[in-house]
């Protein structure tokens, strides 16, 4: 706080003495830990010229400052989520919080009623000179407990134990919603319609619809998951907007869905009015209980439990297929130690912890303070909903006054996993495309069922909903050019060995493909499409056992920063948010179609034999149906359903099939990411040098 400016000496205290005769009073001479959760602030003063404010909190004991936020610039309802822990020697000490400056406040609780609980508070911010002058509120969550000496390392123990599950984000339910259709929107384009997809928000937990092009009366028939973190259900909020190429999105409306008011275990079929009549949307929307994810103790393992194991494996037999589709499987992973760790402190040592993540499902070990070789010796358990999805362990240094910084990341898909092996990964980059410093010792164990797997194949994958915003990147655009290259430039060399036979370059091989060609066309029959394409994965596997697996080229990497001034004119800044949309939608077209041709090819290359043996199953069910039913039954059999789908099941979700399939099929940038790197064992990995990620 500057000297010129005037302090108002307001403080919040905390102090002994009790309400009365019916609360306990706490000895004064006891040493207690005080954590505080700075939350928000709610309608603070304006004090600056632009109306706003630049506020932020200091925490006093004594008159010394022992905490400051962060500043949230010009925000008169500002989101800190922000936790302090204080050591407090004497109750009688006052705790004073300097907020935007110059105006300080004051709320008086009594300590006994929230010893060793949660306590929500919200202070009203007063200034002792102008009593009567609204100056907004702060809500805190405060906690204290006794630190005496004999219960020191007991405590310590459960506040790490309770930090954990906060930060693991242990969920209580899940929320299905179906995305149906919207009623008279309000046009937002010239042409008297809009471009409208939603945006839905639970929590931290995002999800955007696809854009149905000009209409007022969309058709989405999407289905999407999130997870309930709140037994009461929490809001749901939803807005709807017209996309616009080139400008910003047009807002068209918004409402929210209190989930609380819904019943458990049933499905609701929802008209929700947008605010103001901008329109309606139909939503069906069921809330199911679940028990998908666990932590426990290295010593607390249910797969070592020889009865628990056979009751799980029994729950995915082959027996229990066709119950509860959605069920696949069950992965455990024991996240057991690191060694090597790159150093982020200014003391040479880390503060890590560990996340892990599979799809929409995330788990957090405790933090072990100053090491480069740390010991979590925890396990973690997750339901598997696509045997296809990728486990994701991330390594971070733990910072109390900013973000956590990134130490290393390792991607392993569960069909990679063998059970029971305890193994060591090396850690890699953000990007999971070099290596970085430090080794992960992992052990894991997955249990499913191969039929509901393969039935799930066929369905749309499961979507991530906090993802980031896509950029314009020069390196992503020439990365995906290149991608589509070697695609083009493969059916390129096809034809022009097509070709080649027909201009007889070499007669051998012309009288031979002329030969085959006569052949085939005179004795051609519909089942010969699948058994070609079986011949061709049966050709490849053997060329996969026989050790000649073909390996892939590096990826191009190319960095690019980009200065973009403050003041640049209106219309420039214009033209370029159009130019970077339109990048965008280059750089992603060539994405997926890089994708495609890569997933097509590393099908026949068993990439992922799971998925390879699959295809062979479907090609060789597909021949015998077609050799002995004939084609124009399949044909009428396969016309009927495609009329009477909607009319059987109207809220159907149309998807492709053999997209769905080529989705779980990783792409060759997918396969760089997933493949293992072999750690040297001449030298220790907390002893070797390793050189940081460029």
């Amino acid at each position: 706080m500057n000297g010129n400016e005037e302090e108002l000496n307001k403080s919040v205290g905390i102090n002994a003495a009790g309400n009365g005769g019916t609360q306990p009073s706490l000895p004064t001479s006891a040493m207690y830990q005080l954590d505080i959760v700075l939350k928000k602030g709610n309608s603070l003063a304006i004090r600056d010229r632009g109306g706003t404010s630049d506020p932020y909190v200091k925490f006093k004991i004594a008159g010394k400052e022992v905490f400051r936020s962060k500043i949230i610039h010009k925000n008169l309802n500002p989101v800190w989520d922000e936790r302090v822990c204080l050591i407090v020697d004497n109750l009688q000490e006052l705790l004073t919080c300097v907020i935007n400056y110059n105006t300080t406040f004051n709320g008086g609780h009594n300590s006994s009623c929230f010893c060793c609980r949660s306590l929500d508070v919200q202070l009203d911010l007063q200034d002792p000179h102008c009593p009567d002058q609204d100056l907004g509120s702060l809500e805190l969550v405060v906690t204290l407990f006794p630190r005496s000496t004999e219960d020191r390392e007991a405590l310590r123990h459960n506040l790490r134990l309770s930090d954990l599950y906060r930060k693991s984000q242990l969920w209580r339910g899940i929320v299905s919603i179906r995305l149906i259709e919207g009623r008279n929107l309000i046009p937002m384009d010239q042409n008297g319609l809009s471009d409208p997809y939603v945006k839905f928000k639970l929590g931290p937990q995002k999800y955007k619809s696809k854009t149905i092009p000009k209409t007022l009366n969309p058709q989405w028939r999407e289905q999407f998951d999130l997870h309930l973190y709140d037994e009461e259900g929490g809001i749901l909020e939803i807005s709807v907007w017209d996309k616009d190429i080139g400008m910003r999105d047009d807002f068209i409306g918004q409402c929210q869905l209190d989930l609380s008011k819904l019943s458990r275990e049933k499905t609701h079929k929802l008209e929700l009015e947008l605010e103001e009549d901008k329109g309606m949307l139909v939503l069906l929307v069921t809330l199911t209980a679940t028990v998908a994810v666990s932590i426990s103790d290295l010593s607390v393992n249910l797969l070592d439990d020889p009865h628990e194991r056979q009751q799980i494996i029994k729950r995915y037999s082959p027996l229990r297929s066709f119950f509860n589709l959605k069920d696949v499987g069950m992965v455990q992973v024991k996240i057991l130690r690191a060694e090597g760790l790159m150093a982020a402190d200014v003391t040479g040592k880390s503060d890590p912890f560990c996340i892990a993540e599979l799809c929409n499902d995330r788990l957090q070990t405790h933090t072990v303070y100053k090491t480069l070789n740390p010991e979590w010796n925890k396990v973690f358990t997750f339901n598997v909903k696509d045997i296809h999805a990728v486990l994701e362990i991330t390594v971070y240094d733990e910072d109390r006054d900013r973000s956590a910084d990134f130490l290393g990341k390792v991607a392993i898909p569960l069909l990679n996993i063998r059970n029971s092996e305890q193994k060591a990964y090396v850690l890699k980059n953000k990007e999971l495309t070099r290596p970085t410093k430090g080794v992960i010792f992992l052990e894991a164990d997955v249990i499913f069922n191969a039929v509901k797997a393969s039935l799930r194949t066929f369905v749309p994958p499961e979507q991530k909903y906090i993802e980031e915003e896509a950029k314009v990147s020069k390196q992503m655009l020439q990365q995906n050019f290149n991608r589509v290259k070697r695609c083009v430039l493969f059916l390129i060399n096809t034809g022009s060995y097509i070709n080649s036979c027909f201009q007889w370059e070499s007669p051998r091989r012309s009288l031979c493909a002329f030969l085959i060609f006569v052949v085939v066309v005179w004795n051609f029959e519909i089942y010969m499409v699948p058994l070609s394409l079986l011949l061709l994965l049966t050709w490849n596997y053997f060329l996969l056992a026989s050790g000649k697996e073909p390996r892939e080229g590096s990826v191009v990497s190319v960095f690019m920063d980009v200065d973009c001034p403050d003041s640049e004119k209106k219309g420039f800044l214009d033209k370029f948010y159009a130019v970077q949309d339109v990048i965008i939608t280059v750089q992603n077209a060539l994405d997926e179609v890089a994708c495609f041709g890569e997933r097509v090819k590393n099908t026949f290359n068993w990439s992922v034999p799971f998925l390879s043996w699959l295809a062979i199953t479907v090609l060789c069910a597909g021949a015998t149906l077609i050799y002995f039913i004939p084609l124009r039954f399949i044909v009428l059999v396969w016309g009927i359903n495609k009329f009477t789908k909607k009319l059987r099941d109207p809220y159907n979700i149309e998807n492709n099939e053999l997209l769905d399939f080529l989705s779980r099929v990783p792409s060759d940038i997918q396969l760089v990411q997933y493949k293992d790197l072999k750690a040297e064992t001449s030298q220790s990995p907390s002893k070797k040098r390793r050189n940081n990620p460029g």
